[in-house]
């Protein structure tokens, strides 16, 4: 590498120089005109999208996409931002489809937390309680830079996928917490799995046609119904999808 020979390299053996030096090494894709930005956007959209749809089967929620702020000075777009009005609480979401600097992102959701009731505010809610959680598009890169990154993740979020749905559906404490979200099946909120990091292939479904009940198969998840996940593949870092 020091001799200019890294194009003979792989990219797995060039990161694993790097972490050596406690240096993080990237590869970036960049594109001549604006094509490369409606693509990213278009995927945190997706993603995004993904999350409200699931969200909706829980009652007593408003959720905003996309809401924007400036305050004294300090701007910028919180993501989804929950509202539950029986229970005067809260929720900021980031919605993450790759980890790139964890730090700057912990930082920006810090700074959303903090605004986020004088952000409510100017649309009349007074929130008692503020939850904050950060969701990430379930892809294997991410879910090996997490597990670079566990004491940190964990210090910060004490809460995996398991705890969203019951949370959702009782908000009564604030919480902090991080799931992995696959899009195969947005409406199902699954739940941690067995310590195995085989990759299950699912059974087919022996639910009759015309039962009404939905089955699908998420990373290697069997759902009888939604949101009642049977077997899954875990995160090395302990947060379950």
């Amino acid at each position: 590498m020091e001799s200019g020979n890294i194009g003979r390299l792989s990219l797995d053996t060039v990161e694993r120089i790097a972490a050596v030096v406690d240096v993080r090494a990237q590869l970036f894709g960049r594109w001549q005109g604006g094509d490369g930005d409606r693509l990213l956007n278009w995927r945190h959209s997706l993603l995004a999208n993904s999350f409200s749809a699931a969200v909706r089967a829980h009652g007593g929620w408003l959720f905003e996409p996309e809401v924007p702020f400036s305050i004294y000075g300090e701007r910028g777009v919180i993501d989804q931002m929950g509202w539950h009005e029986s229970c005067s609480h809260l929720l900021v979401v980031e919605v993450k489809t790759e980890f790139v600097d964890i730090n700057e992102m912990l930082g920006t959701l810090n700074r959303k937390l903090r605004l986020a009731p004088q952000v409510a505010a100017e649309k009349g809610w007074r929130p008692k309680l503020v939850s904050g959680w950060l969701i990430v598009s379930d892809t294997r890169t991410n879910r090996r830079h997490a597990a670079r990154h566990s004491s940190l993740l964990r210090s910060r979020f004490s809460l995996d996928g398991r705890s969203l749905s019951p949370f959702l559906d009782r908000p009564a404490a604030a919480t902090f917490g991080m799931a992995f979200w696959t899009e195969v099946h947005p409406e199902n909120v699954t739940k941690e799995a067995p310590r195995t990091l085989t990759r299950v292939r699912a059974p087919k479904p022996t639910t009759p046609p015309d039962s009404g009940v939905r089955s699908g198969r998420i990373r290697g998840t069997r759902l009888d119904s939604p949101g009642r996940p049977v077997a899954s593949v875990p995160d090395p870092t302990g947060h379950a999808s």
